[in-house]
Order: C-alpha cells, then sequence, then structure tokens
C-alpha cells in the first residue's frame, strides 16, 4: 500500500445535483424532521401519562416511537448541515459511528416491530392467557432483548470496516454514511464483510418478516372464527396501524438491503433511503394515532379538559 495515499476522510455527495433547490430541500426535511419528533415524543408523553395506555401494546409502541425518533437522527441533521455547507467532509470514525448507530437501531426497529406482532397474537389468539404470557417483566425483556441484540449485531461487521484500506476516490455518492457506497470506495477486499451485511439483512429484514407474517395467519384465522362482524372488525382495527408501519418499513429496507449487488443502483437507493429515514419516521406517529381508537379517545379527552373561555364573558 506504500504507492497509494491513505484515505481518512470522506465527500458526502448527497444531493450536491440540485444546487437551485438545496434551500427548499433543507426546509422541507427540516420540517419534516421536526414534525417527525414532536410527533414520536407525543406519542411517548400520551403513553407515560396516561394509565388507560398503561398495557403491553402501547409499551412496545413508545419503545418503537423512540426508535424511529433515534434512527432519523442519526441522519437528518448532518444531512441538513451538509445541505447549507460547501465543506461536506466526514472522517472515516465519523462514518463508522454514524453507521453503527443507524444500522444497529433500525434492526432494534424490525425486532420490535416483530414483538409487537406477537403481542398482537396473544391477545386475539389467546386472550385469556394474555396478562401471564405479556407481563410486565416479560415485556421489559423483550424490548431489552431486542436493544442487545440490534447493538451487538453490527459491532463486529463495524470494526471490520474500521480495518478496511481506503486509497483511492473518497467521494460517497449518499448523504450518509451508507455501508454499501463505503465499501464500493475500499481497495481492500470486501467480500467477507459485504456477505456478511447481506446475511444480517436477511436475518433482520426478512427472517423477522417471515415471523410477523406467521403471526398475521393466525391471528386472521382466529379473527375469522369470531361470531360477530363489529369483533372481527374491532380485532382486524387493533392490527391495522401495526400492520401499515411493517409494510412501509419492510418494503424499502427490502428493496435496499436485501439484494445481491445492490450497490450497483445508488441513486435509486438514496431516494428509497430518504423515504426510509425521513418519510416513514414522520407518518408513523399519524399511522399510530388515526387508526388507534383508545389513542383517539384519549386525545378527545384531553381536549376537552382545556379550558374555553366564553367569547360572551370577554366582551
Amino acid at each position: 500500500m506504500s504507492n497509494f495515499s491513505v484515505v481518512r476522510e470522506f465527500v458526502l455527495l448527497g444531493f450536491s445535483h440540485l444546487h437551485e433547490f438545496q434551500i427548499l430541500l433543507f426546509a422541507f426535511i427540516l420540517l419534516i424532521y421536526v414534525l417527525t419528533v414532536l410527533g414520536n415524543l407525543a406519542i411517548i408523553t400520551l403513553t407515560c401519562l396516561h394509565s388507560r395506555l398503561h398495557s403491553p401494546m402501547y409499551f412496545f409502541l413508545c419503545n418503537f416511537s423512540l426508535m424511529e425518533m433515534l434512527v432519523t437522527s442519526t441522519v437528518v441533521p448532518r444531512m441538513l448541515a451538509d445541505l447549507l455547507s460547501t465543506h461536506k467532509i466526514m472522517s472515516l470514525a465519523e462514518c463508522l459511528i454514524q453507521s453503527f448507530f443507524y444500522f444497529s437501531l433500525g434492526c432494534t426497529s424490525f425486532l420490535i416491530l416483530t414483538v409487537m406482532a406477537f403481542d398482537r397474537y396473544v391477545a386475539i389468539c389467546r386472550p385469556l392467557h394474555y396478562p401471564t404470557i405479556m407481563s410486565g417483566l416479560v415485556c421489559v425483556k423483550l424490548v431489552v432483548a431486542s436493544w442487545v441484540v440490534g447493538l451487538l449485531s453490527i459491532i463486529s461487521p463495524t470494526l471490520q470496516k474500521s480495518q478496511l484500506w481506503f486509497c483511492g476516490a473518497n467521494v460517497i455518492d449518499h448523504y450518509f454514511c451508507d455501508s454499501a457506497p463505503l465499501l464500493k470506495l475500499s481497495c481492500s477486499d470486501t467480500c467477507h464483510i459485504e456477505s456478511m451485511d447481506f446475511f444480517l439483512s436477511l436475518l433482520f429484514v426478512l427472517a423477522t418478516m417471515l415471523l410477523i407474517v406467521v403471526s398475521y395467519v393466525l391471528i386472521v384465522a382466529a379473527v375469522l372464527h369470531i361470531p360477530s362482524s363489529s369483533g372481527r372488525q374491532k380485532a382486524f382495527s387493533t392490527c391495522a396501524s401495526h400492520l401499515t408501519a411493517v409494510i412501509l418499513g419492510y418494503g424499502s429496507a427490502i428493496f435496499i438491503y436485501v439484494r445481491p449487488g445492490k450497490g450497483h443502483s445508488t441513486h435509486l437507493n438514496k431516494v428509497v433511503a430518504l423515504l426510509t429515514a425521513v418519510v416513514t419516521p414522520f407518518l408513523n406517529p399519524f399511522i399510530f394515532t388515526l387508526w388507534n381508537e383508545k389513542v383517539k379517545k384519549v386525545l378527545e379527552d384531553m381536549t376537552k379538559r382545556i379550558p374555553f373561555r366564553d367569547p360572551a364573558v370577554c366582551r
């Protein structure tokens, strides 16, 4: 390697080709990010403050909202800074740290979605045993296990990436330090790391999705045996928001990461990744509140408690 200069800093290309739209794009993404943080914080606050939401379903939802907020926060602040800056340099250490938290938190999100599907399965298919199976201690253990497994699984590939040589181009054609564009720049043999990334994608995306599909097949079979149509509708309504979040999250993840040779479609991956990191976390608070009768009821009760002054009194 003595004939090459070692690269330790990278230039994030981001959306540099949209010169005339940089300010507009900055304002749009900033607005979406602020609303995302506020929306997920609102769900967390509602869950913590209102006893009617102190159940396993909303405990998992609270953790999922926290995860969505953290995932988007690993990417969006840096992207916003780059949109207003001409100095879009990121060191290798910063790149690996960002990549580690983005993927570890993303893996944890998939695990929590799987736990939420299991919770719905127990609630609908084993209602009499639900309080015993989904006790408070069990729920805490499931969430802690999701966090630990998600974080530990990304340590090994991150350490291996830190040992790579970068001795050529240093421009990452992305708005964050994604794995495939980074490995594309390395002059070391990255086959082992690419295989590990692909295996982790299969494990955390396809394997968890399979568990969710199995859960919903059993749920549908149980719901169809409910005699009353109102009972069936109520059972399905408790799953609608979670199922929508699953479709949004898994659809983009499968397109980007569960495909061999994914590094060859960088521009399309960048657009889809923007939907995953910015748009989906923004939509999830609305999905889980607009389709959830109990959350809507809590919001209505809160609205009724707000004191409004009679206009006649003000005259």
